[in-house]
Parts: C-alpha cells; sequence; structure tokens
C-alpha cells in the first residue's frame, strides 16, 4: 500500500471509530446545544489553538460568524490568535502560555463558550485559557486526542478524536467544528 492509500484508509478507519463511538456523538450534541444556548443569550464562542489547531478554531469561528451553508445572520465567533499585535506582546511581555488566558480574562463572560482545541491536549497556552474561563464561569469544550491529554480532565466538555496521529485528529477536528456549525445554524436560523 502506497503513502496516500495508507493515509486514506487510516482516515477512513478514524472517521468510522468516530462514528461508532455513540458517546462521543452523544457529547458531540451537547457541545452543540452548549453554543446554541450561549448564542441564544447573546454569548460568543471563543476558540483557541496552535498550529493547525489554531487554523481550524479560526476556520470554525468563519463559519459561525461569516456564514456556514447559507445566508444568515452573523454569529459572534473569534479566534484569540488573530490580534498578532496582541499575540505578541503578551508573549513577549509575559509569557506564550498566557496568551490565551489574557484574551480569554478580557472578553469572556459567564456562560460564553471557549473551545479549546489541542491535539495532545497538553498545550500549556490552551490549559491556561480553560482555567481563565473556568474562572470565568464559562462553558469549556475541549478538542484532544485519543488520550485527552491534561485537557480532558479540566474541560466542562472533552471531544476526543480517535486517533494518537495529529494528521487524522485534526481531520476529525474540523469535522467535529463543522457537525457543531451546521447544528447552531438549523437551531438558530431555521430554514423555511
Amino acid at each position: 500500500m502506497d503513502t496516500i492509500e495508507k493515509a486514506a484508509a487510516e482516515a477512513v478507519r478514524v472517521k468510522q471509530a468516530f462514528l461508532d463511538d455513540k458517546e462521543l456523538l452523544n457529547n458531540l450534541k451537547t457541545a452543540a446545544e452548549y453554543c446554541i444556548e450561549s448564542l441564544q443569550q447573546g454569548g460568543k464562542i471563543l476558540l483557541c489553538g496552535n498550529g493547525g489547531s489554531a487554523a481550524d478554531a479560526q476556520h470554525i469561528a468563519a463559519e459561525l460568524s461569516g456564514r456556514f451553508q447559507y445566508d444568515r445572520p452573523p454569529l459572534y465567533a473569534e479566534a484569540l490568535h488573530v490580534n498578532t499585535s496582541f499575540l505578541t506582546a503578551v508573549a513577549n511581555d509575559y509569557s506564550y502560555d498566557k496568551v490565551y488566558s489574557r484574551m480569554v480574562e478580557a472578553a469572556g463572560r459567564k456562560g460564553d463558550v471557549l473551545i479549546a482545541i489541542s491535539t495532545s491536549g497538553s498545550s500549556a497556552n490552551v490549559l491556561e485559557a480553560v482555567r481563565q474561563a473556568e474562572k470565568q464561569k464559562m462553558i469549556t469544550i475541549g478538542f484532544c486526542g485519543e488520550s485527552g491529554g491534561k485537557l480532558a480532565g479540566i474541560c466542562d466538555l472533552c471531544l476526543c478524536a480517535p486517533s494518537k496521529n495529529t494528521a487524522r485528529i485534526q481531520e476529525t477536528h474540523i469535522l467535529m467544528g463543522h457537525i457543531i456549525c451546521e447544528k447552531i445554524e438549523s437551531v438558530i436560523f431555521p430554514r423555511p
């Protein structure tokens, strides 16, 4: 089996494991419900991650604040890394571990949702953001890999992609993000 076939076969295996995991699917439904409730009460969705997980955070935020499957009013969703002046100032003046927790402290309110994305579940700055969100009585949802890492122990709800491979985890994270977006859009802005 060549590299392409091997990667595709592994991606299919992980997606099938995701589909077969009823607890994960129920948790995904609960995550969407948390987001819907927050948005309906005037709250917002904040997202954070590093590297590919930052890209996923920005992707999901764009689907919500722009549009997903059809035209409708925008929703308040923001990836916390997009202000590079803030990010680099906090990293320089405090530490990189504080770049997300400082923005959560500034922007997060009780009842808002933080989606914290880390394939390892152990990214220090993502963990700090969750701890700060908890102090502010926000709802915390973790997206992580199979083990859950430290994130699984501190989030209100953790969605663990059934893989140890970073690429397969990230592919599952964007699938979970898209499912949450679809559920949010269909409930808050149902099509006639």
